[in-house]
C-alpha cells in the first residue's frame, strides 16, 4: 500500500515538475517584455524554437517570402531560411542550423539563438526562461527607454508607450529617413479638427523618444492637411508635414511613412510591447 502511494506521489511530482519546466522554457522575453503569440515557443533537440514572424518583428526585422524561402531583413543584414532545410544564408554566407525550421499549427518555427544572434542580439538562459536583449537606441548619446505616442480623438485621447529597442529604433529610422525638404510652419495647426479654417493642419499624433529618466530626447509631431486645395496649390500646401519639436523645424513628410509607423505601433501592441499610460476616450 505504501509503495503504491509513493509511486502515485512520485508520478504526480514528476508531472508537475515537468509541466512547470515546460512552461518556464516557453517563456521568452525580449528587452524585458514577454512576447505575446497565438502559438507557444517550444523545445526541440534541446533548442528553443520560436514562431518566426512574431520573433522577427520583435527584433525589428521585416519578413518577406520569395518562392519557397523566407527572407528576414534589418538594416544591412539579410537572412534566408527554408522549411525543412538545415542550411541558411546570412548575407550570402551559408550557415548550418542545429535544427531545421518546421511548420506547426500553420506557423513556421525557427531556432531562436540563430535568429537573435544573426541580428546582433544577446541570448541568455536563466531559470529555464529565455531572455533576448536587442541593441539599444541612443539619441545624442543618451539611451532611449521608451517611445511615447499621444493621439487625440473627438472625445478624449490616448497616451501609450512602446518598450522595445527594435521597434523604437525602426520607428526612429523611419522619421530620420523620410524627413523631406524644410518648409515654413503652416499658419493654422492644432489638435482640433478645424474644418472651417482654410488651409489648416490637424495633428495626427506626437512621438516622444524618452530617456531613462523620462525626459524627451526627441519629439516629432505629424500633421495632415484638413481642407483640400486645388492641385496647382498642392506644392504650396502639402498633404503631410512633420514638426521636429526638439529643433522647432518643419519638414515635408509622406503618407507611406506615416502608415508604416502606425503599422509598427499596432504590431508592437499585438506582440505585447505596448503599454497604455492613459485613455480618456469617451
Amino acid at each position: 500500500m505504501k509503495k503504491a502511494f509513493f509511486a502515485a506521489f512520485l508520478a504526480i511530482f514528476l508531472f508537475i515538475s515537468s509541466s512547470t519546466t515546460y512552461a518556464a522554457q516557453n517563456q521568452i522575453k525580449v528587452d524585458g517584455v514577454t512576447i505575446t503569440s497565438d502559438v507557444n515557443p517550444e523545445m526541440k533537440n534541446k533548442r528553443a524554437m520560436v514562431p518566426l514572424r512574431v520573433m522577427s518583428e520583435s527584433l525589428g526585422a521585416s519578413v518577406e517570402w520569395s518562392d519557397s524561402e523566407v527572407i528576414l531583413a534589418k538594416s544591412e543584414m539579410k537572412v534566408k531560411l527554408a522549411v525543412n532545410r538545415s542550411i541558411a544564408e546570412k548575407n550570402g554566407k551559408k550557415m548550418l542550423l542545429d535544427v531545421k525550421p518546421y511548420t506547426k499549427n500553420n506557423r513556421i518555427y525557427v531556432p531562436l539563438r540563430f535568429i537573435a544572434e544573426a541580428f546582433g542580439c544577446n541570448v541568455n538562459y536563466s531559470n529555464f526562461a529565455v531572455t533576448v536583449d536587442t541593441k539599444p537606441l541612443f539619441i545624442n548619446g543618451v539611451q532611449v527607454k521608451a517611445l511615447q505616442q499621444e493621439y487625440h480623438m473627438f472625445m478624449g485621447g490616448v497616451v501609450q508607450q512602446v518598450h522595445g529597442n527594435a521597434y523604437n529604433e525602426t520607428i526612429y529610422n523611419i522619421f530620420a529617413k523620410n524627413i523631406g525638404k524644410k518648409v515654413e510652419a503652416p499658419a493654422n495647426y492644432s489638435w482640433s479638427f478645424t474644418i472651417d479654417t482654410p488651409v489648416s493642419y490637424y495633428k495626427n499624433a506626437q512621438y516622444d523618444f524618452l530617456g531613462q529618466k523620462g525626459k524627451s530626447l526627441a519629439r516629432f509631431d505629424i500633421y495632415s492637411l484638413i481642407s483640400p486645395v486645388p492641385s496647382e496649390l498642392s506644392t504650396e500646401y502639402p498633404e503631410i508635414l512633420i514638426h521636429d519639436v526638439s529643433k522647432d523645424e518643419w519638414y515635408l513628410f509622406n503618407d507611406t511613412a506615416r502608415k508604416s509607423i502606425n503599422q509598427l505601433m499596432d504590431t508592437a501592441g499585438k506582440n505585447g510591447f505596448l503599454k497604455i499610460i492613459s485613455n480618456t476616450v469617451v
